[in-house]
């Protein structure tokens, strides 16, 4: 049979007409049907790579129901996204994730109260099959926006807004933070310190406050000046850091909720004339490579697999969104799951 005509965008009845089936049958394999015998899936498929066909995303949508997008949600401000690697980390999983299951990811970024709507507006309107939100702050309206637009979505995190713990179905994907936590201060204290210092993160993010409480884990009778507060930039961290020799400047370990709070920290103790590991050992959160491995000396820190949580959370959206309309199935919750932590020992501690 001839080729369409030059630069006219081949159609599925050309495609239909080459691998000789039926429109029907080309629309099933295209779409992701099923009932096709595998011999006629590889003519419609090779059709339509001999034709060059590009399926027609409206009509594509009427028969799947899909629109092939997921929103990302952000609840930082546009700085914060682009300069904190832990962002790009996860970002990175998640884009990958969705391009392997042949879906686009559309960034969004929540900064001010004003933001909310614009994102409610777009989420009901349609354009994405479901929502990943992460980095999301305890008294954050992200959740009840999410709700109110009746639209799939996983957390980047464990939820700890008020009445998150009663709702049915808050999928999620976080770290063992607390246990992580635990580890940390147990090797400080097995290098035989005993004046540990905290600097912990946002008291609004339930990450924060779960690394917090595996500090007191440990440390039952530690010493409230020793805990200081960042929101896990390098400049918290370096405040925080110089908070904390003000009040104890007999402090002999520090254990940082995430890396850039530890960077920021170390700065202050270097420009003190505290030698690392010698006079304090230092220990941070996340091992993000760009920040872990770039200290002098590097880093010891808690690693977490920022990028694999990335994935995972599209993994189980995807799984919500394949139940969603199954016998049985309408309203299924696809789980949450929680990532296992692991010390990575370098030159600080």
């Amino acid at each position: 049979m001839p080729d369409p005509t030059p630069g006219a965008r081949p159609t599925l009845e050309a495609v239909a007409a080459r691998a000789g089936v039926s429109r029907a049958t080309v629309s099933r394999v295209v779409n992701g049907g099923a009932g096709v015998r595998q011999p006629l899936v590889d003519r419609v498929r090779r059709a339509v790579d001999e034709l060059g066909y590009i399926p027609n995303h409206a009509a594509r949508t009427l028969v799947t129901r899909r629109n092939g997008a997921v929103a990302v949600i952000i609840a930082e401000p546009e700085f914060r996204i682009f300069s904190d690697p832990f962002f790009e980390q996860q970002v990175r999983g998640i884009s990958r994730e969705l391009t392997a299951h042949d879906s686009q990811l559309v960034l969004l970024w929540v900064e001010g109260p004003g933001d909310y709507e614009r994102v409610a507006r777009y989420l009901g309107g349609g354009h994405v099959d479901g929502a990943l939100a992460f980095s999301v702050h305890d008294d954050d309206e992200l959740p009840s926006v999410i709700r109110r637009v009746q639209v799939p979505a996983v957390f980047g995190g464990r939820p700890g807004w008020p009445g998150a713990s009663g709702e049915p179905a808050v999928p999620y994907v976080d770290a063992d933070n607390r246990g992580g936590a635990r580890e940390a201060v147990r090797y400080l204290l097995s290098l035989g310190r005993r004046r540990i210092a905290h600097i912990a993160g946002p008291h609004d993010q339930t990450s924060a406050a779960d690394r917090l409480a595996g500090y007191r884990d440990v440390l039952l009778d530690a010493d409230p000046e020793l805990v200081a507060r960042g929101d896990f930039t390098e400049g918290s961290g370096a405040l925080a850091m110089a908070g904390l020799l003000e009040r104890r400047p007999d402090v002999d370990a520090v254990f940082a909720g995430n890396d850039l709070m530890a960077s920021g920290a170390l700065r202050v103790l270097r420009e003190r004339g505290l030698r690392v590991p010698e006079d304090v050992a230092l220990v941070g959160f996340d091992d993000m490579a760009s920040v872990a491995e770039a200290t002098d000396p590097p880093l010891t820190t808690v690693r977490q697999d920022i990028e694999g949580m990335g994935r995972l959370m599209v993994r189980l959206l995807m799984r919500s969104l394949q139940q969603d309309g199954e016998p049985g199935t309408a309203g299924a919750a696809p789980g949450s799951v929680i990532t296992p932590t692991e010390l990575v020992r370098r030159a600080s501690a």
